[in-house]
């Protein structure tokens, strides 16, 4: 089965995205699940999961609506106070969600770069696990150090780390987050999502071999078994095509063996999520 392990949908308000700015236009409109499904079937995939970007119970309600009605959405990743008094009760009524596979809070913006170690959130983290839901990290290079001394914690639960954790492509800098990655991929219940790297890239001008020296990194680190693609459409848009980001990864990996691809392009994710 083939998966697309990271995507988006959403109605578009200027207010509530006011993350999508003004040389983010190309994705200043509505995403929705009819836009995808032609792309995802063009492209040889055979469903998808839909992660959060909005930190609202409305916004559970909405994925989970589009991945009810639509059979190629295999898994919702929503979002929850994870800090709440109330978490156990939270996640004890999302239980009845049988798509909603886990939870995500987007770290990379917070203002205070250690989050993730706040004691209410390591223990709304810690009650994951019981209800057997996953948990997606969002965050910056610069988070690494911090996510490295949280997974700690948890040595059960399962964590993935979206888009590699946005390295600086731009810049060329790779060293400190290659360090960095090395130390979080010891621990065998963190998994890595291939995704989110073109925006990360120079968005007019990167070309496929930019990719090559990161996606190195995580090869090595995490092996074939903690690896799974995603496109993170409708973001990618800003600097690529779905066809163009799916390349990136098609082309890297195609020097692995076909069980390698089968685990990377589907059988990871779907694992990981238990779809």
């Amino acid at each position: 089965m083939r998966i697309d392990s990271h995507q988006h949908f959403w109605k578009y308000n200027q207010e509530r995205d006011a993350w999508i700015t003004d040389d983010m236009s190309v994705i200043q409109k509505n995403f929705l699940p009819e836009d995808l499904k032609p792309v995802l079937q063009s492209n040889g995939m055979d469903g998808s999961i839909i992660v959060q970007s909005d930190q609202s119970k409305e916004e559970n309600v909405f994925q989970l609506a589009n991945a009810l009605q639509h059979d190629f959405v295999k898994g919702v990743v929503g979002w929850v106070d994870l800090q709440s008094d109330r978490v156990t009760e939270y996640l004890e009524y999302y239980k009845e969600f049988k798509k909603l596979k886990g939870f995500r809070h987007v770290l990379q913006g917070e203002r205070q770069r250690d989050f993730m170690l706040r004691p209410h959130f390591k223990r709304g983290v810690g009650k994951l696990r019981d209800f057997g839901y996953t948990y997606d990290i969002l965050i910056f290079p610069d988070q690494l150090k911090y996510t490295i001394e949280f997974v700690k914690n948890f040595p059960d639960q399962p964590f993935v780390l979206d888009h590699i954790a946005k390295p600086y492509m731009k810049d060329k800098k790779i060293d400190e987050w290659k360090r960095d990655m090395e130390e979080l991929a010891l621990f065998d219940n963190v998994y890595c999502k291939v995704s989110g790297m073109v925006t990360e890239a120079n968005w007019k001008g990167w070309k496929k071999e930019d990719f090559t020296p990161y996606l190195e990194v995580v090869a090595e680190s995490f092996g074939t078994t903690r690896l799974m693609y995603g496109s993170d459409w409708p973001v990618c848009l800003v600097a690529a095509s779905y066809e163009q980001v799916l390349d990136i990864a098609k082309s890297y990996f195609s020097i692995f063996s076909p069980n390698e691809q089968d685990l990377i392009f589907g059988d990871n994710a779907a694992r990981f999520y238990n779809l």
